[in-house]
This record gives structure tokens, C-alpha cells and sequence, in this order.
């Protein structure tokens, strides 16, 4: 059974805000071209501020007042719109995730964050954060938790993840969090709701050897992509560039195993660090 999503307010109020400036726009006579020009944006951007689906910058929102005479509607709500339980580099990219219909993912070394375990994050977290207060990584883990509950609807969205190798054997937190978690990933492979491969050591080269890539499908806006550094997220929606992270994931699925193979060596994987926790 599916487990009922609560709303986000701030994403409600930016979909309320891109049904806005669509009303603005429209009462203006003006199409999304005519609108992103002056300000330096395509009309696939503003399509994307009208469905909800990208954040309108605040400069933008006072350009939007200005362009249509809104006496500060955009800009002042805006604020509210833009907060986040995560940080500012990825929080927009989580926005993004929350209303996708498709999720794919290459992650280099680490289980990502939708197939992430409790202990699992809460290391990971104190790993980036080593002096934080427990209460400041507790709310980190919490929202990550919170994201993992898309995964509640049997079907929506789909989720395709590719993990290296090195995220299966990089320990996070121990022998026993490594087990658990990657039983976890299992149990949601060997469940059809996620589809799993293994980017084997033996695969040697690949084309993503630059990090991590997510690629993200919308019901009716086009698609965008996220790469990730240290400390720092890139959500693109130049439809050439996600075109060729399309192809880098494509290229990268090509090397890794079948699902079943993958799912047997994740499985296997799982054991090795369950008889590791009990020594």
C-alpha cells in the first residue's frame, strides 16, 4: 500500500507562484520567449518557474514585479517559497526529485540518498559534519528519510540506480550499517521498486568517471539533470547538456551488469559484511 506523501508548503506556494506569473504573463499577451528574453533566460526556464518545477530567484521575482506591475507579489513570496530543510546546493534538486516521474542515477561512492538506511545516513552525515551537535545531524538524517518517501507509491516514480562498485565496498559506519544497508537496497530490487545495476571494478574506464549524475523526467516539463561535487550541486536544464548526460548514462548502463547479476553480487556483498559484524 502507499504511503501518503504530506505536502510541502514552500512546494505548493512555488507552484502557486509559477500559476501566477503563467496568469501574468498571459494577461500580458506574452509568450515564454518574449518573457525569458530580456531577462537573459530561455523559455523552457520559465516554463519550468510555471510548473513548479525550478525556484524563481529572488532578483528574478523583482524583475517579474517590475515586467508585470505586481506591486512586489513575486518577490515577497518568493522568500517564503525558496526555504529548504537541505542545503542550498542541492535543494533545489530536491525539489525537482519530489515531483519527478522518472529518477536515474549513477552514484560513484556512496548508496544514494533515496536508498539510504537511518545509521547509514546519520554516518555519512557525521563524516561531512564532524563537529556538529547531534541535534543539527539528527534533523540532516530526518530530511534525507523524508525524501526516501516517494519511494512509498508502488510505482511513481520510476527509479533507476546505477551504483559503483566502491559504493558497495567503501564502509560507512561499519560492518553492521554496510549490511543492513545494503539488504535494503536488495529488498527494494528483489521488491521491482527500483531497478539496481553494478558498475563493476572490472568495467575498468567508463564515461562518468567525473562523479555523480542524476537525470530527473517531469509529467509536462522537460527534463533535467544534477551533477555533484564537495559541497557544491548543479541542477541543468540546458536541453544539449542534459541531452549528453542522457548519453553518459546510457553509455554507463552499457558497462554494468544485468540487473539479476547485480542484484546476486549486492546480495553477496550483504553477506560478506553480515559475517564481518559478527566476529
Amino acid at each position: 500500500m502507499a504511503v501518503p506523501k504530506d505536502p510541502d508548503p514552500s512546494q505548493s506556494l512555488r507552484v502557486m507562484l509559477g500559476s501566477e506569473l503563467r496568469h501574468a504573463r498571459l494577461e500580458a499577451g506574452l509568450s515564454q520567449e518574449a518573457v525569458g528574453e530580456p531577462l537573459f533566460v530561455s523559455a523552457s526556464y520559465i516554463a519550468k518557474l510555471e510548473n513548479g518545477t525550478r525556484r524563481m530567484p529572488h532578483e528574478m521575482a523583482c524583475q517579474f514585479d517590475e515586467m508585470f506591475r505586481t506591486n512586489g507579489f513575486f518577490a515577497r513570496n518568493c522568500v517564503v517559497a525558496n526555504r529548504s530543510k537541505y542545503p542550498d546546493h542541492f535543494a533545489e534538486a530536491a525539489d525537482a526529485e519530489a515531483i519527478a516521474t522518472k529518477i536515474k542515477q549513477y552514484a560513484p561512492l556512496l548508496i544514494p540518498g533515496l536508498l539510504q538506511t537511518e545509521d547509514y545516513a546519520r554516518a555519512v552525515f557525521r563524516a561531512h559534519h564532524p563537529t556538529a551537535t547531534d541535534d543539527a545531524i539528527n534533523r540532516l538524517v530526518t530530511a534525507r528519510m523524508e525524501r526516501a518517501r516517494i519511494l512509498g507509491d508502488p510505482a511513481t516514480p520510476l527509479v533507476w540506480m546505477v551504483l559503483d562498485e566502491a559504493a558497495l565496498r567503501r564502509q560507512v559506519g561499519g560492518a553492521g550499517v554496510m549490511a543492513r544497508s545494503i539488504q535494503h537496497v536488495a529488498k527494494l530490487a528483489r521488491a521491482n521498486r527500483v531497478i539496481v545495476q553494478v558498475l563493476p571494478f572490472a568495467a575498468g574506464c567508463h564515461a562518468a568517471m567525473e562523479g555523480l549524475l542524476k537525470l530527473m523526467s517531469f509529467e509536462d516539463a522537460p527534463p533535467l539533470s544534477y551533477i555533484e561535487g564537495p559541497g557544491a550541486g548543479h541542477l541543468e536544464d540546458d536541453p544539449a547538456t542534459v541531452a549528453r548526460h542522457e548519453l553518459t548514462y546510457e553509455l554507463i548502463t552499457a558497462s554494468a551488469l544485468p540487473p539479476r547479476e547485480s542484484l546476486a553480487l549486492i546480495e553477496s556483498v550483504a553477506e560478506e559484511y553480515g559475517n564481518e559484524a559478527q566476529l
